[in-house]
């Protein structure tokens, strides 16, 4: 089986909105919480802040709101607008899925059988 996975890159900002950001906005509105969301990420609670920071910052406002704990618990819900990049995240990729279909398929079918691994990009050193 084939997906088709997004980075949409935002050229004004240098900032990029992907798979693990989407999936870290998922994941606290799962759990209610941005530490639990990060552990089921297996990521630091630090970067898992970072990358809300920089969401925050690229969008101009609050994607996740925390409350602290105590005999209420505490906790991390996404905001109105981290709702909205959720949801348009994932419908630009229902459409772009939808319009490569018969393209992926055609990839899908080039891949040979037991090749194992994933292609993955290596990110080039500073230098």
């Amino acid at each position: 089986m084939v997906r088709l996975s997004l980075r949409i890159n935002f050229e004004q900002s240098g900032v990029a909105l992907g798979p693990g950001m989407v999936q870290l906005l998922e994941r606290v509105a799962a759990h209610g919480s941005i530490r639990a969301a990060a552990a089921s990420m297996n990521m630091s609670y630090r970067k898992a802040w970072l990358l809300i920071q920089k969401m925050q910052a690229t969008f101009g406002g609050a994607v996740v709101t925390s409350a602290i704990g105590g005999s209420t618990g505490g906790g991390s819900q996404l905001t109105e607008l981290g709702v909205v990049l959720l949801e348009t995240y994932r419908r630009i990729e229902r459409h772009a899925a939808g319009a490569a279909e018969s393209d992926l398929r055609a990839l899908d079918g080039m891949v040979k059988a037991g090749s194992g691994g994933t292609a993955r990009r290596k990110r080039a050193k500073p230098g």
